[in-house]
């Protein structure tokens, strides 16, 4: 189950990151410089793309917590790094106590 909800995972992704970089720019700072009655889209289909990316993303984000839930009972309780390293005993020896 695990395997089928991590493909599934990467392909909403990639679906998403295609329907992002398939929409058309709105004047922001990232876009291109054509003008908006060139684009390829007309506004209809610029709507059917946002509420493709919404359902998508929305999918994209069920799907990620599923495989989060799934893949919390493999975890296995650990203990601290520092409850598991061995304090060690330096070689050097101990200064004595009367320094005459």
């Amino acid at each position: 189950m695990e395997n089928i909800l991590l493909v599934l995972n990467i392909i909403l992704a990639v679906i998403l990151v295609l329907l992002v970089l398939m929409q058309k720019s709105e004047g922001g700072a990232l876009g291109i410089g054509v003008s908006q009655e060139n684009m390829m889209f007309s506004k209809t289909a610029g709507n059917f793309m946002t509420k493709a990316t919404a359902v998508v993303a929305a999918l994209f984000i069920i799907c990620s917590l599923g495989l989060t839930i799934i893949s919390r009972g493999d975890l296995t309780t650990s203990t601290s790094v520092l409850d598991t390293v061995e304090e060690k005993q330096e070689d050097t020896p101990a200064i004595p106590e009367n320094n005459n």
